[in-house]
């Protein structure tokens, strides 16, 4: 009963994980395009479309944090661990948008919003390439010993893969935040961000291509769980096909439809990620009796199950606070006193 408690666990992580890529991804896509727009008033527009939804997007990924703690304890002591200064870098990224959106407008001088804007534009592109690169090196596989003590030395980082991961990562949040945005905007404003989304996508998906190959070529062991399971591969049939159709809805003056296949998108990619690692929570590089597992490295079933009760209490008011929080903001952006 523990293990099936534990594979729940890794489903409503997969969940919470899509959620947060999903939700904050057009967030650190929209500082990332941030830049590129021409005038002050534009870069308003960009902030305010997103001012009244990051902070409630954030609730994701601190309840990831929190059940990966809970669920997977030893998974989440070794994470940390090898992860630790990346994961510090992401943790100031986060802050420092935070700061930069709020102070951005506190004072009109000119140098004062520079700094603030280009603060905003590299936290987002830092957190975006961080979150990637993270995944990237997860799926290569870490040093862990008998003790499961992790060790990520500067030069695993530099490896072709988490950095190419990273790149991805920041191509896609950038696809996926001018798309958002062409649902906020409108204007000269809105064509030159469907332009943003064009080049976004062209660079997206030129590093899909290049990553996809070198997963398959570099870690053989990412396919083994499709070949025992062929009916697996209709997911990435469909990422094919959402990757695809988001040129066309964008040529078809369809925002909405693009940004439910660039969401189709993130969401297929985080199931391939975690259908690759499955059962692993990481892979040790050292030996693979050392990996640590869904069923090693889980907590105790009275834990798990007792946790399921209380995401089954909590889940909803996310869910419903998400909702009401778009619902009520939903439209496009128009600027007042009150506006960052």
């Amino acid at each position: 009963m523990q293990e099936t408690y534990a594979i729940i666990w890794f489903g409503l992580l997969g969940v919470l994980l899509i959620g947060y890529s999903i939700l904050d991804g057009f967030d650190f896509g929209v500082g990332i395009l941030h830049p590129l727009a021409k005038s002050d008033r534009d870069r308003r527009v960009l902030m305010n479309s997103i001012g009244p939804l990051w902070d409630g997007n954030e609730v994701w990924l601190v309840t990831f944090g929190g059940a990966l703690f809970a669920a997977f304890p030893i998974a989440y002591a070794t994470v940390f661990s090898a992860f630790y200064v990346p994961f510090m870098l992401l943790l100031v990224a986060l802050i420092f948008r935070a700061v930069s959106l709020e102070f951005r407008s506190k004072v009109t001088h000119t140098r004062w919003r520079a700094a603030w804007d280009w603060g905003f534009f590299g936290s987002s592109l830092l957190a975006a390439f961080l979150l990637g690169a993270a995944g990237g090196r997860t799926m290569l596989g870490i040093r862990v010993d008998a003790d499961l003590h992790a060790r990520v030395g500067l030069m695993d980082w530099l490896h072709p893969l988490p950095l190419l991961v990273g790149a991805m990562t920041v191509a896609l949040f950038a696809m996926h935040g001018a798309i958002f945005l062409l649902l906020k905007t409108d204007g000269d404003l809105r064509e030159t961000v469907r332009k943003w989304a064009r080049t976004a996508y062209v660079c997206f998906a030129a590093l899909y291509v290049v990553v996809s190959a070198i997963v398959v070529v570099m870690v053989p062991r990412a396919t083994a769980n499709f070949a025992m399971h062929p009916a697996f591969w209709i997911v990435p049939a469909l990422n094919v096909l959402a990757v695809a159709n988001i040129p066309r809805a964008l040529f078809k003056g369809s925002p909405r439809y693009a940004f439910f296949s660039s969401s189709c998108t993130i969401a297929a990619l985080a199931f391939l990620f975690a259908t690759a690692m499955f059962p692993n929570l990481v892979v040790s590089t050292t030996n693979p009796a050392w990996n640590i597992t869904l069923f090693n490295g889980c907590s105790s079933e009275q834990t798990l199950k007792l946790m399921l009760v209380i995401a089954c209490i909590g889940m909803p008011f996310v869910l419903a606070y998400t909702a009401t929080v778009y619902w009520v903001f939903r439209g496009r952006v128009h600027l007042d006193d009150a506006s960052y």
